[in-house]
């Protein structure tokens, strides 16, 4: 995962740092809607380090298999896209 590693991360510890204040947020009753659009944020940032690791799988790990012509892997990749891509579409 080197490809994109501090991408994924900085937004990872957006999304962490994001959930201690909506934690604090909540603990301390604060407006609804403040919460929510906190919460908001943090799918935003949680999905964009998903699409990260999604396209640096598909360009580095999903192309090594390619061009190394490695069939047995590819299909085990391709099953597991799938799994991840109905996983994705129910949330």
């Amino acid at each position: 995962m080197a490809h994109n590693k501090d991408k994924v991360l900085i937004a990872t510890k957006k999304a962490k740092s994001l959930m201690d204040k909506v934690l604090n947020m909540i603990e301390s009753d604060q407006y609804c809607i403040n919460v929510i659009q906190q919460n908001l944020a943090i799918i935003g940032l949680l999905r964009s380090a998903n699409l990260s690791l999604l396209d640096g799988h598909i360009n580095n790990c999903v192309k090594t298999a390619v061009q190394e012509k490695n069939t047995g892997r590819l299909n085990e990749m391709m099953e597991e896209l799938v799994k991840v891509m109905k996983v994705a579409q129910t949330k």
